[in-house]
């Protein structure tokens, strides 16, 4: 019997679960205890290494305070091909980052915009833009 390979959709599910789990300050062992499983299989499961049952995504979701269909938003449409200047899902992968969130949030809190730009046009220049 040849062995299954894993399924790119499972992956995904998992960099979602991520991404959610970063933004809502949750540790793997957090969401482990709030789901019933151990952290090691909350990185599996992030990691797309195992996959995620129906009944246990739905109860991500329900921890998580999303829809289930958030986790397959998507899917039905055709691959994005990366390019140069738009790289796939680079917004979403950025999330999935602890100092991206850590980024966002002391961003948010900058009151004046003239500071806020000049940060915005720093930080294109490092990026090459």
């Amino acid at each position: 019997m040849a062995q299954r390979g894993g399924d790119p959709r499972d992956a995904e599910i998992g960099k979602r679960v991520r991404t959610l789990r970063l933004q809502r300050g949750l540790s793997q062992t957090e969401l482990g205890a709030l789901i019933d499983v151990t952290f090691q299989q909350v990185q599996k499961y992030e990691k797309g290494t195992n996959r995620i049952s129906a009944g246990r995504l739905q109860r991500i979701a329900e921890v998580m305070s999303v829809p289930v269909s958030f986790f397959f938003a998507g899917f039905d449409e055709k691959p994005k091909v990366a390019s140069a200047s738009q790289p796939v899902d680079v917004e979403f992968s950025f999330l999935q980052t602890e100092g991206a969130l850590r980024l966002a949030r002391a961003y948010a809190r900058i009151k004046q915009p003239s500071v806020r730009l000049q940060l915005l046009r720093l930080t294109e220049a490092i990026a090459g833009e």
